[in-house]
């Protein structure tokens, strides 16, 4: 899950007394890179390779997934807030449970949520939610199946914590400076996405292996709200904006340990934000 340290680069320049309530950053300025690269982690791809198991079969499981560093190059805030660099880093994990329904005619719906249990610094609200559809096209002349699927997901919710100054970050030395005061922010970052996908998978190993890759377009509308009261009393509410879209494209591998049980890695990557890396595992109950 992320951690409050993340977005420190983006908007830990405050200034005493400044307040904005909304500043529509730039597309490409380093404010939307990082918003853009923090959305990554947590995008709603595919739990697994595509299949066509029964109507009504039920997958209940889970996912984590690392979450890398950002490049020192986007570090350097200046758009919003006062220019300045700041180490930056994240929690290097973020799970999630899910849950997919198949659907009669090869549709499937999928679903996730994360409720308000503070983990760390860190308090998740998240929820997602797809719906995909998978055809069969060929047998390969060896008896492996080639399957195709098209997907929209979305994911929505926010997670709150001390994102612009964590408690380690407070100094009350200066108070032309940022993070000047003895209570840590109370931040709110929205990630409000959607995407859609296409994936091909082809299985062996009499169906129990299957790999599978597949390209999409996520619509991102990140929004990012500061929340911080600095020891003069002033309070910066203000709001990070902006609209973006990022190519994706990730592949896998999904293995059947039992008819039940199937376990799943999977590369990820957001053109321009970098690749993270999942593992997921999963029980079916069929009607």
């Amino acid at each position: 899950m992320l951690r409050a340290a993340g977005f420190l680069a983006i908007l830990s320049s405050l200034t005493a007394g400044q307040a904005v309530a909304q500043c529509k950053v730039p597309k490409n300025s380093n404010e939307a890179r990082l918003l853009a690269f923090y959305s990554m982690p947590i995008a709603f791809s595919p739990a697994n390779a595509p299949d066509l198991s029964p109507p009504w079969t039920l997958r209940i499981g889970g996912e984590g997934g690392l979450v890398p560093d950002p490049d020192s190059a986007i570090r350097q805030s200046g758009v919003c807030f006062t220019k300045k660099s700041e180490h930056t880093g994240l929690s290097s994990v973020f799970g999630r449970p899910r849950l997919t329904l198949k659907l009669p005619q090869g549709f499937a719906l999928e679903g996730s949520y994360l409720p308000p249990i503070k983990f760390g610094d860190a308090e998740p609200n998240l929820g997602s939610a797809a719906l995909s559809w998978t055809k069969r096209i060929r047998m390969a002349p060896t008896g492996n199946a080639t399957d195709v699927m098209l997907r929209v997901h979305g994911t929505f919710g926010q997670v709150r914590g001390p994102i612009t100054c964590p408690r380690e970050a407070l100094q009350q030395s200066d108070a032309a400076q940022p993070c000047y005061g003895t209570k840590p922010s109370e931040d709110t970052f929205k990630p409000n996405m959607g995407g859609v996908e296409g994936v091909v998978s082809t299985a062996a190993w009499d169906g129990r292996l299957a790999f599978y890759g597949g390209v999409g377009e996520n619509f991102l509308r990140p929004r990012f709200q500061v929340g911080f009261t600095d020891g003069l009393g002033n309070v910066d509410h203000t709001l990070v904006v902006v609209d973006l879209r990022r190519f994706a494209m990730f592949a896998g591998g999904s293995l059947e340990v039992s008819p039940r049980i199937d376990l799943s890695v999977q590369a990820y990557g957001q053109r321009y934000d970098g690749v993270t890396f999942r593992i997921g595992g999963g029980y079916r109950i069929a009607r």
